[in-house]
């Protein structure tokens, strides 16, 4: 399944499709959507593999209001976020949609994260496809989520000063996602195996991605790229066919994990107790500081949570753990 954007596009809406928007804007105040966690990188994947969790997630809360301003009313779970419209993610992604399709429309927009800042779940890409997502829906723009992607791309390049999708495209779409190209865009869902559980520690450290992305090597070795798309090969392949090993095998990094664990105090123990306590494997997720690890069930991903957990808190670091399966939905309006 390939999901293909076309970035450079201007809409300019006729008079009938005015008045359906104004209609809709009428009818329906307000909507509030709920956007999930991504894990991305997943091993071998830098960049171009993420998959969506069922929790945690941001909740944004947009309603009609007078006049044509974007306002942010209050942000919940963060102090650090800014209310400026034009630099706070969630609203910039909007603006970027209601620009390019030529709306001017007040809304009201009230923010609660769920998770933390720079965590490596992707918050900055639940908040931005939260944002385009909640938009769509409450004025029946009717556009794909494909048509969706690019908007919350820009909100997410506020974030992290560099445009990558691998926690966007699997908040946006859910699933199991691969950015095939970024030039064109090109994403394509995975099938993976349904018995899947993926284990999640959050150690309350934060890691911002610019910081996570400055330190990573500007070349490679040519021994190390042959090993990385081989296991990335291996990866994918492994998730299609229900190869449990494949994937446990193909799961390791060699261009952002071995950088990428010295930011992280407990790297080393919560990853032997995962693996010790009958993890697939166990990799850094995104920039980190959260580690995620598989598992082929739910009794196996409490016991490695409980694992992991206890194993941050050896160094002296307080954590939450997750468990999910791969959420197969991405964004949802909720009540």
């Amino acid at each position: 399944m390939q999901r293909r954007v076309r970035r450079k596009e201007k809409f300019n809406f006729g008079i009938n499709e005015r008045k359906r928007i104004l209609k809709k804007i009428f009818m329906e105040k307000k909507i509030k959507v709920f956007a999930p966690a991504t894990v991305s990188n997943v091993g071998p994947g830098f960049d171009i593999m993420g998959f969506a969790l069922n929790q945690p997630g941001d909740v944004i809360e947009v309603a009609l209001s007078k006049g044509k301003e974007i306002r942010i009313k209050k942000i919940y779970g963060s102090r650090n976020l800014p209310y400026n419209p034009s630099k706070n993610i969630a609203t910039a992604s909007i603006i970027s949609l209601l620009r390019l399709r030529n709306i001017k429309v007040g809304l009201d927009v009230v923010i609660r994260k769920n998770m933390g800042i720079g965590s490596g779940l992707g918050s900055s890409a639940a908040s931005s496809v939260a944002g385009v997502f909640a938009v769509n829906k409450l004025l029946d723009l009717k556009l794909s989520k494909s048509e969706l992607l690019v908007h919350a791309l820009n909100g997410e390049l506020i974030s992290s000063g560099t445009l990558h999708a691998d926690n966007v495209a699997p908040c946006l779409f859910g699933g199991f996602v691969l950015i095939r190209s970024y030039d064109p865009l090109d994403i394509i869902k995975i099938d993976y195996p349904e018995n899947l559980f993926c284990t999640v520690i959050y150690p309350h450290i934060e890691i911002k991605t610019s910081e996570a992305r400055r330190i990573l090597d500007k070349k490679i070795t040519r021994d190390n790229a042959i090993a990385q798309a081989g296991n990335a090969s291996g990866l994918i392949a492994g998730l299609i066919t229900n190869d449990i090993d494949l994937i446990s095998r193909s799961m390791k990094d060699y261009i952002a994990e071995p950088k990428r664990k010295e930011l992280i105090p407990c790297y080393d123990v919560v990853r032997i107790a995962a693996l010790a306590n009958g993890a697939v494997n166990c990799n850094i997720s995104g920039s980190g500081p959260s580690m995620f690890s598989f598992s082929t069930s739910l009794e196996d991903a409490r016991r490695i949570a409980s694992a992991m957990k206890e194993a941050a808190l050896s160094k002296g670091l307080r954590s939450e753990t997750f468990i999910s399966k791969i959420n197969s939905r991405g964004p949802v309006i909720i009540k």
